[in-house]
């Protein structure tokens, strides 16, 4: 055994020397972190350690004593502590009821009811203390029961999560040292870890090592940012060639990691690790994320930094901004009006009750001797009027309180989840290719999609596919690729441009080509486009350079070296699939997998990457035929926004050194060779033909280094990456630009990203509803104009008002880099932009505007003392779009409009560039697209494709915002009608404080009898149907304008509860007051007349539905019907139960009310007397001032009702067909569409006060869609 073990022993060894050499010989610097041994950091500028960087993690500690001095192991200990187990719950057993019932009592609403509670059980109370306590306790344990459900679910998801496994380094019961199973919840900050192939990371790592010789790893990180490629993460040197396996842990112990504190910052990690006194610094190329799952990699070993909360993924779960609709503020104001005139009514009731009581005493006896106080009784002595009053006041309070609808707000929020629950299972809304349907995040802001007044949107991959197509390239000046771009189309259409057949049947003998294709539209080209492409991201067509034809090509060195920089200059990762053969690629972008896809398909295919260098098959010119050649990769200075470009350094198998750069025009032209100007000049007029075509470049170049130029640079380089000082990434800038300068030209790219499917279209309905369209794109100012013209965002005809920094003045001073004075020029020639677009606008006479602005003026115009100028002139546009915007602009653009206007702002993107604006809008929507996740999960509603926007807002956001606001209105109408007869019978007793109905009827009111009905109407209602809401998208306008929920209407339901309680009251006490009531000439008491009174208002409230609602469903049908059924039901259970409980109404269905023939014929008429105001206002309001919806409504049953029209209503259907023709006409944007919405309305208004036929359609109410 002793033999066998010094075997292993030896066999591990020779391994890790192998390893050790084989690691040493490579010099790749992967991406981000060097492959060098470490140099002497200058730690008199070092972070670690300082504020912000303070974490010290002792790896692997209980396995041996760790060199550290005692502070540390404090340190170390206190970090330990913390747990790895997450909680996303808000409440736990001990403060669900009082964090619950905090949050409940924020309402006002139940802040009263709670206070009303409290005077029920004094002795002032009106009436039983039970049933004044009841309906809150219901609505509040209804709420509560809602929220410990959503919690139980948030906690059975993180005890999954918290209970998953993975292996840890531990000690055993034997003793021994070795990888266990744990669970997660378990993991300690300084734990070593093993994950397998597949598996999630339990915590934040600092990669050791992995199964890979050179160290390297693949991670998804899907659950992170929702991005689907692949990353590559490798471990450094020290620790990879000392840790190759599970033995090899037992003697490793004293290491320790100093780092940053806990951050949300998923792309930066700041740190070093010490090993042997020896400090070696990391990066995030060696930091594997929680939640992340480990790809094509058998194994890795990391230690833990962060657990829990700590770690990045937990600190980046912040919650969405609360947001809370435009329709819910009202409300809130609207209760406050209730509040108000419930105090003043109390206010009122108490100051009569008080005449009453003070005249009650007359030659010193009282008139209504039957109340007989006594010298303890305050509340009816003569002596005290003013006390009593007092008194009053407390019991009118509670009196009245039916007033406040109680049941409004839980009945909303189960509204609202039944209306999100249509939203996400809407099958028009579902986009099958990506298995992705619409999806309602939070159900807060329903009824605000039917409000919205302005839509920023981003461009890429939100009104393109971002599913880039390698179309066209130039080289050498030469322009290749004979495609025709979407745009190119939209600019034929607009110039009446020829039509050819095929794009190959032009010259070929023209170089460029760009300027005859941009002036022909292929017929077969729009059909072909939404075909599938044979090669996913290659749509690239010119007989010149395909087939291996490059070759015969003057320039052919030149086109050469173009598609190997393709092949090369790039951070892809291939997958050869076994079967096929075929080689798919990882990307982290779709523009670097087209470039790729582009050299395999001209005759360079990039087929393996390993850490040393990338594995290509070339077609070799001399011989004609592919040959293997291999590129050892030296250096990659990766592409950020500032860089704007991308480089890498390689070796071909003759031992030359190469410098790949691509990057935006911008900055590549300025970094090319002085010399290099033969075809620069050509190339920039391509590249702009390019942009104009809607495409999307970058130009490529390269230099060869030679031995001493790029020791000195990798020297530089090295040094740069391994610092860990406050200016490293300015010294990593500083030593690549070294060699990024004096380069030699090669061409440049031109990409496709293809509009969605349905955009122009749906943009074209959006601006017919009256919604004005802002895009802010990071694009050149040329591409989304042409862009903007294609999705129908611009039109003929649109003046341009174009604001930008381009000009001779701001360069010749950005030329002699003055900054101040380049700030105050700058500053001052936007505002004078702005004013100059204003006047314009201003003296135009019906013109349509479009402001375009790029992101240097934008960054001027967001200024404090121009962005009212810039919003005032914005405003006042059609179209709206910004260029060249960065992310904190489009959230400060998106701000500006939402507190400047005043109005409902939507916000769209697909990217984390776009999480800002997403949370800065009234409403985030995110799409569902190829970059990745944070967009939606930022937002509050998901969609797969800009198109179902349409659907979205003109169907499901008019529906939500008209069902809201009518059931709002309609809660206040049944509970002032109640409420007021509960003060007439107050005034009709001589204020006395009695109430007219029985305790428990009135708490039952909202909760039971009422309340079914009104639910019903919120989630089925349609005023108009989902065909005409798109077919007449101005009807949209009801919700910015908010002509369903203005005050005049909300006040006008109000006077209508007034008047059904005045008609149900006073009808109901005239003809019962004086008539025998039965047969045996007994007349009606209080609790016959109450029972009565109650009765109409329960067949009242209940029938208004009917005049209300304008498309029924069965659900509909029941639920009013049941809830009139329950109130006969509870009448005789509630009646036979025994007298101290039922109180007044013992019996009174029973032997009172049933068997009195006054009691239902007093019902039917009462009932049909308090729905005659409501009618007549319907009726005329139809005739002579009809709504948006009113219109369409009776358009939809004219042609419905009128399958062979008769020569009378000709002019009625002659009406409907004009009507169409406007419906579907393609309109401008913003202000035109506005127009042209408002000259549909007036044109159906005219004929619509003049149909004969009107009465016919007066309220429409239809089961038939």
């Amino acid at each position: 055994m002793a033999g066998e073990d010094d075997g292993n022993t030896t066999n591990g060894r020779r391994r890790r020397r192998t390893r050790r050499s084989a690691v040493r010989l490579s010099k790749l610097y992967s991406y981000a972190c060097g492959r060098r041994p470490s140099v002497a950091d200058d730690h008199s500028v070092s972070r670690i350690g300082g504020p912000g960087f303070s974490r010290v993690v002792m790896v692997n500690a209980a396995a041996g004593e760790p060199p550290a001095a005692a502070d540390l192991l404090q340190h170390q200990q206190q970090i330990t502590a913390t747990i790895n187990s997450i909680s996303t719950t808000k409440y736990n057993l001990f403060t669900f009821l009082p964090k619950s019932l905090f949050e409940q009592f924020r309402r006002v609403a139940n802040i009263y009811f709670l206070l009303s509670a409290g005077i029920a059980y004094s002795p002032l109370a009106a009436y039983d203390s039970s049933s004044a306590i009841a309906p809150l306790v219901i609505v509040l344990v209804a709420t509560m029961i809602k929220e410990a459900i959503e919690d139980w679910r948030r906690n059975q998801q993180d005890t999954e999560v918290n209970n998953r496994t993975t292996q840890v380094f531990q000690q055993g019961g034997d003793a021994a040292w070795s990888f266990r199973d744990a669970k997660w919840k378990d993991i300690r900050v300084g734990d070593i870890v093993k994950v397998h192939k597949d598996e999630f990371f339990p915590a934040d790592l600092v990669l050791l090592s992995s199964s890979y010789e050179d160290a390297i790893c693949y991670v998804e990180t899907m659950n992170l940012d929702g991005e689907t490629n692949l990353k590559l993460k490798q471990s450094l040197e020290v620790t990879s060639t000392t840790l190759p396996d599970d033995d090899s842990f037992r003697s490793f112990a004293g290491a320790v990691v100093r780092c940053e504190d806990p951050n949300a910052h998923l792309y930066t990690f700041v740190g070093n690790i010490e090993i042997d006194g020896q400090q070696h610094p990391l990066s995030p190329q060696q930091l594997l994320l929680r939640d992340s799952k480990l790809r094509n990699t058998d194994f890795v070993y990391g230690v833990v930094v962060f657990t829990g909360h700590d770690t990045k993924v937990m600190q980046n779960s912040m919650k969405v901004p609360s947001k809370r609709s435009n329709v819910e503020k009202k409300m809130d104001r609207v209760m406050y009006l209730l509040l108000f005139s419930l105090i003043v009514i109390s206010v009122v009731s108490s100051v009569f009750f008080g005449i009453a009581t003070g005249d009650d005493l007359q030659d010193g006896r009282m008139k209504r001797w039957y109340l007989r106080p006594d010298d303890t009784e305050i509340y009816y002595d003569p002596n005290r009027p003013a006390v009593a009053a007092l008194l009053h006041f407390f019991t009118a309070i509670m009196l009245y309180g039916y007033f406040i609808p109680i049941s409004l707000y839980i009945s909303i929020e189960i509204v609202k989840l039944l209306q999100a629950l249509f939203i996400n299972n809407d099958i028009h809304m579902y986009h099958r290719e990506t298995d992705t349907p619409a999806h309602a995040r939070t159900s807060n802001l329903n009824e605000e999609l039917g409000q919205v007044d302005t839509i920023l949107t981003d461009k890429t991959g939100t009104l393109t596919c971002n599913s880039m197509e390698f179309i066209k390239c130039s080289i050498a000046g030469t322009a290749y690729g004979r495609g025709i771009t979407e745009v190119e189309r939209a600019m034929a259409r607009r110039k009446g441009a020829p039509v050819i057949a095929n794009p190959d049947n032009m010259d070929k003998g023209n170089n460029s080509g760009i300027q005859q294709q941009q002036h022909f539209l292929s017929s077969s080209d729009s059909e072909g486009n939404n075909n599938k492409l044979a090669v996913k991201g290659f749509n690239f067509v010119d007989e010149r350079v395909m087939g291996g034809n490059w070759v015969n090509q003057t320039r052919s060195d030149v086109i050469e070296m173009f598609f190997r920089l393709l092949a090369v200059c790039h951070t892809c990762i291939p997958e050869v699939d076994q079967e096929s053969g075929k080689i798919s690629y990882e990307a982290e972008s779709p523009d670097e997998a087209a470039f790729v896809v582009a050299a395999r398909e001209l005759g360079f295919t990039f087929y393996k990457r390993t850490q040393t260098g990338v594995s290509l098959r070339e077609l070799d010119p001399s011989s004609g035929k592919q040959v293997d050649r291999s590129y050892k990769i030296l250096n990659v200075l990766e592409f950020n926004s500032a860089r704007k470009r991308m480089s890498v350094v390689v070796k071909n198998e003759e031992g030359k050194i190469f410098l790949f750069t691509k990057g935006a025009d911008s900055v590549m032209f300025e970094r090319l060779s002085g010399s290099e100007s033969a075809y620069r000049e050509v190339t920039q007029q391509h590249i702009n033909e390019y942009a104009d075509a809607g495409l999307r470049t970058l130009v490529l170049a390269y230099r060869e280094l030679k031995e001493d130029e790029y020791a000195y640079f990798d020297r530089k380089f090295t040094a740069a990456k391994n610092s860990v000082s406050t200016d490293r990434d300015e010294k990593i800038d500083e030593a690549a630009d070294l060699v990024e300068r004096d380069l030699i030209l090669l061409g440049a790219t031109a990409v496709e990203d293809k509009l969605q499917k349905g955009v122009p279209e749906c943009i074209d309905k959006l601006a017919q509803a009256g919604i004005k369209i802002w895009v802010l794109t990071g694009d050149k100012m040329e591409t989304a104009i042409n862009i903007g013209y294609a999705c129908s965002l611009l039109r003929q005809g649109m003046k341009q008002i174009t604001i930008t920094l381009e000009t001779a003045d701001i360069i010749a001073l950005e030329k002699v880099n003055d900054k101040a004075a380049l700030t105050k020029a700058s500053k001052d020639s936007v505002a004078r932009q702005i004013n100059e677009g204003k006047k314009l606008v201003n003296a135009s006479s019906g013109e349509s505007f479009a402001l375009i602005i790029d992101g240097k003026s934008l960054t001027y115009a967001l200024e404090d003392d121009t962005k009212d100028m810039f919003l005032d002139l914005a405003v006042g546009c059609g179209s709206v779009i910004c260029c060249r915007s960065s992310p904190k602009q489009k959230a400060l653009v998106t701000r500006l409009v939402k507190t400047g206007t005043g109005k409902v702002t939507l916000a769209i993107g697909d990217g984390a560039n776009d999480v800002g604006m997403i949370q800065e809008a009234d409403i985030g929507v995110g799409i569902s697209g190829a970059e990745g996740m944070q967009a939606v999960m930022a937002s509050d509603v998901s969609i797969a494709q800009f198109r179902f926007l349409e659907r979205l807002l003109l169907v499901h956001g008019h529906w939500c915002y008209s069902r809201i606001s009518s059931m709002i209105c309609y809660f206040f109408y049944k509970n002032i009608t109640f409420g007021v007869t509960l003060f007439l019978y107050d005034a009709y007793t001589s204020f006395s404080g009695q109430p007219f109905y029985n305790d428990w009827a009135m708490a039952c009111f909202n909760v039971f009898f009422t309340s079914l009905p009104v639910i019903a109407m919120g989630v089925f209602d349609q005023d108009v149907s989902a065909r005409f809401c798109l077919k007449f998208p101005m009807l949209y306008q009801e919700g910015p304008q908010n002509l369903l929920f203005q005050w005049r209407r909300i006040i006008g339901w109000m006077l209508n509860g007034v008047a059904c309680a005045v008609i149900i009251f006073f009808l109901s006490t005239a003809s019962l007051q004086h008539q025998a009531f039965r047969s045996d000439g007994e007349v009606s008491d209080m609790a016959t007349l109450g029972a009565t009174a109650y009765t109409c208002i329960v067949w009242a409230v209940s029938l208004q539905m009917y005049i209300t609602v304008s498309y029924f469903t069965l659900v509909q049908h029941v639920c009013i019907w049941l809830s009139i059924a329950l109130w006969y039901i509870f009448l005789p259970v509630y009646g036979a139960i025994t007298p101290s409980f039922s109180t007044t109404y013992y019996m009174v269905f029973v032997e009172a009310l049933a068997g009195a023939p006054s009691y239902w014929v007093v019902t039917l008429l009462v009932t049909a007397a308090s729905l005659v105001p409501y009618f007549t206002y319907a009726v005329v309001k139809s005739w002579f001032f009809p709504d948006y919806h009113n219109r369409i409504q009776w358009l939809r049953h004219r042609e419905k009702a009128k399958a062979h029209p008769d020569p009378e209503t000709s002019a009625d259907v002659e009406l409907s067909q004009v009507l169409r023709q406007f419906s579907v006409r393609s309109t401008g944007v913003g202000v035109s569409a506005r127009r042209d919405a408002t000259a549909v309305l007036r044109h159906l208004n005219v004929d619509y006060s003049q149909s004969p036929t009107l009465g016919a359609g007066v309220v429409v109410v239809t089961t038939d869609r």
